[in-house]
């Protein structure tokens, strides 16, 4: 069945090169608007062979990492803080609400004020993008848990940190995969945006570049490495780890 499912996505992306090949043979668009794959291709082979492109992931991917536990560890505390405290939910939870909200790229300017063009100004970005997402589904997965089960925790001894760490957080893991998720995604996003505007080192970067040399070819290339990025980290972290969370906490188990 897998094996299927991987033949079918090769056809299905071969029939997108194909397409692509087609209206660059028949010149429906400009050349400057949609170049052909063999330009794009040859974009990517120069950016591996120099070292840009593989240079300009690594950076990137690093400051997501970074970004990225920054804003769990963080979200995660506040999620719990607001959920386990009704007070500070009714005062906190609409501002969480209208933060999540606001597109990444609307806090660059903020982060260009405080840290300049620096790696954390993009890390800020990264985090700001992340944090009100997993906050929110961590809220929402505690809240979730069945009051029976925090009472058979309390009956076994549990309280305080331990209820949190061994009862509550375990139950509610299905909702804070999909915040992760959630964060991941924002996150990404927040890194490439500031690494655009901020023209300091990254695929963002390369990006930029790109643009102000009018080589469409490379702006393509790098939007495909970063397309491609994504696929990888959703198919072989986020939906393994989610099919290993539902099956041991999840409805059915």
């Amino acid at each position: 069945m897998d094996g299927r499912k991987a033949l079918n996505r090769i056809i299905f992306y071969v029939g997108i090169v194909a397409v692509w090949q087609l209206i660059f043979i028949l010149h429906v668009v400009p050349e400057q608007v949609i170049p052909s794959p063999y330009s794009v291709g040859s974009a990517l082979a120069k950016g591996v062979s120099d070292g840009s492109l593989l240079y300009g992931t690594a950076t990137s991917l690093w400051r997501l990492a970074v970004g990225l536990v920054i804003a769990i560890a963080a979200g995660m505390m506040v999620g719990i803080f607001i959920a386990r405290f009704e007070t500070a939910n009714q005062m906190v939870g609409s501002l969480l609400l209208g933060l999540q909200s606001i597109p990444s790229v609307a806090w660059v300017p903020l982060a260009f004020l405080w840290f300049g063009k620096t790696d954390g100004g993009v890390i800020f970005v990264t985090v700001i993008g992340a944090l009100f997402a997993v906050a929110m589904n961590t809220h929402s997965g505690i809240k979730n848990v069945s009051p029976s089960l925090i009472a058979a925790g309390k009956n076994m001894g549990a309280s305080g940190i331990q209820l949190i760490t061994d009862v509550i957080i375990p139950a509610s893991f299905p909702h804070l995969i999909s915040g992760f998720k959630q964060g991941w995604a924002y996150a990404w996003r927040g890194v490439i945006s500031a690494e655009v505007i901020f023209a300091v080192l990254g695929l963002g970067s390369l990006m930029n570049v790109g643009t102000k040399e009018n080589h469409i070819s490379q702006v393509i290339s790098v939007l495909l490495v970063i397309m491609m990025i994504g696929i990888l980290v959703d198919g072989l972290l986020f939906k393994r780890l989610e099919k290993i969370v539902m099956s041991r906490w999840g409805p059915s188990s």
